[in-house]
């Protein structure tokens, strides 16, 4: 076995300084390699004091929240949560100086640069110390991993269970809102054969819904549309607004934020978020999220749509696009319904084009069908909006007209109706002359029941034709008596 000599340690005692008590090198070798390791957490390490002020933040804080250290001690801790989450983030404070450790709580705080971010916390009381001790995980990410998955289920599902296109956009706009400030918020489509683009769903604080207007009029949302490209214009970016974009219209905002709705057709329209405030940013993240749930919007848009269309074919008269007999009697049992409630008078014109056979077989069946249109057009200047148009076969049409206040009135609006078809028709260079008979059958003095109103309106229509056409023919009462005693 080798022996190494032994060192003389008694000339060099004199030269050294007297050790140090060990507590005091385990004390200083604790205390440095304790902040040493806590500066390299990726997670935030806070205390805050009984007041709510923070008074020591490890290094991780300034990467996750923005500020450095000492732009923090001091500074009451609430002043950095969201303002939405601020009363439950002081309910869950109390309850962790009350002895009730916090391991898994969340709340979203605002980053010195405006962004919000999403903290989980494990926080816990020091009696000892007198300080809330706690490590903050930024789960930012995951959250919006978590929203987008959500996102798209909801709008999926929205789709399903939305009524109608008004309905789908105020769901999509409460979703859009839970991935990003969405205050002003509006929907653009692009009818293609129209070239029209319009705006069907418009919430701004500022602005009123723009009309309709050509894609290339040289708005933000046209440009969107047109290059197909995401658009993010913000104060800070020296991005500027395309070249083929006019001036802003409306009042100027901050940041500007527009995706485009695309499908297999092409894009259908664009999404788009601004903000007026410098509370509010938007960055390429978020860009980027709201391109992401722009594929499913467009799906369940074109969706609704095609539901919509559906609906609207099955009650309405595809060549006049007036609405069918199905659509007519529905309407006028509801018209009915609230006439009985209001003890209030209503009318049914029946009306039927004079020798129209006579057209068809002379110059063609498209040229009855424009005189058909043509028909409808007539007769729909002649009522009021409120009023309903109807085509329920061939020549025949039926107008409801709801709360007039005499008989008279019905039958002034008729003879209104026979003298304007009983003008000139030109269609293609081509002059038409027809005529109308025209029944008419009043509530409640003709008919309690839709379908009584509806046969007295046609037997008098039919009365009309006998006496040679082109005439306005109420329901005569004794003509109703006799119906009664021959039944």
């Amino acid at each position: 076995m080798l022996h190494l000599p032994k060192r003389d340690h008694r000339r060099h005692d004199r030269a050294l300084p007297p050790p140090a008590p060990a507590s005091q090198h385990v004390m200083e070798f604790n205390n440095n390699t304790l902040a040493n390791v806590m500066d390299l957490l990726l997670d935030a390490i806070c205390m805050v004091d009984v007041e709510g002020r923070y008074v020591y933040v490890s290094a991780a804080f300034e990467r996750i929240f923005g500020y450095a250290p000492a732009e923090v001690i001091g500074r009451p801790m609430i002043e950095l949560v969201h303002p939405d989450d601020r009363a439950r983030t002081l309910q869950a404070a109390d309850q962790i100086m009350g002895g009730q450790p916090k391991p898994h709580f969340q709340n979203r705080y605002v980053r010195k640069d405006g962004q919000v971010i999403h903290i989980m916390w494990s926080a816990r009381w020091s009696e000892t110390d007198r300080l809330r001790v706690a490590v903050g995980r930024d789960i930012t990410e995951l959250k919006r991993a978590e929203s987008m998955r959500a996102a798209l289920h909801a709008i999926s599902e929205a789709a399903h269970l939305a009524e109608d296109l008004l309905a789908l956009f105020r769901r999509i706009h409460q979703i859009v809102g839970e991935l990003l400030p969405a205050r002003n918020f509006f929907v653009a489509l692009y009818d293609s054969k129209k070239d029209e683009l319009s705006f069907p769903y418009f919430v701004d604080e500022y602005d009123q819904t723009p009309m309709p207007q050509k894609l290339d009029s040289g708005t933000l949302s046209g440009e969107v549309i047109r290059s197909g490209e995401a658009l993010l214009l913000t104060r800070a970016s020296d991005e500027s607004p395309p070249a083929g974009a006019g001036p802003i219209i409306g009042m100027d905002s901050l940041d500007w934020l527009g995706v485009p709705l695309g499908s297999p057709r092409g894009t259908i329209g664009a999404l788009v978020v601004q903000s007026y405030s410098s509370g509010v940013r938007y960055t390429e993240k978020d860009k980027v999220l709201l391109e992401f749930v722009s594929i499913q919007v467009a799906a369940a848009i074109e969706r609704k749509q095609t539901e919509t269309w559906l609906q609207y074919v099955a009650r309405h008269d595809q060549l006049t696009d007036l609405p069918n007999r199905e659509l007519f009697h529905d309407r006028l049992r509801t018209s009915m319904a609230r006439a009985r409630r209001e003890q209030a008078r209503l009318a049914v014109l029946y009306i039927d084009l004079d020798k129209f056979k006579e057209v068809n077989d002379s110059f063609g069946h498209d040229t009855g069908d424009r005189l058909l249109c043509e028909v409808a057009r007539r007769i729909n200047e002649c009522v009021r909006e409120s009023d309903t148009v109807a085509r329920i076969g061939g020549d025949e049409f039926v107008v409801l007209l709801n709360s007039i206040d005499l008989p008279e009135h019905a039958s002034a609006v008729a003879e209104k109706i026979r003298q304007s078809l009983e003008q000139p028709f030109d269609l293609a260079g081509r002059q038409l002359n027809v005529s109308s008979s025209i029944g008419i059958a009043i509530h409640p003095e003709h008919g309690e029941e839709a379908r009584q109103l509806m046969r007295h309106a046609d037997d008098a229509m039919y009365a009309a034709k006998r006496q040679g056409g082109n005439k306005v023919m109420p329901t005569v009462l004794q003509e109703l008596h006799d119906d009664t005693l021959a039944s």
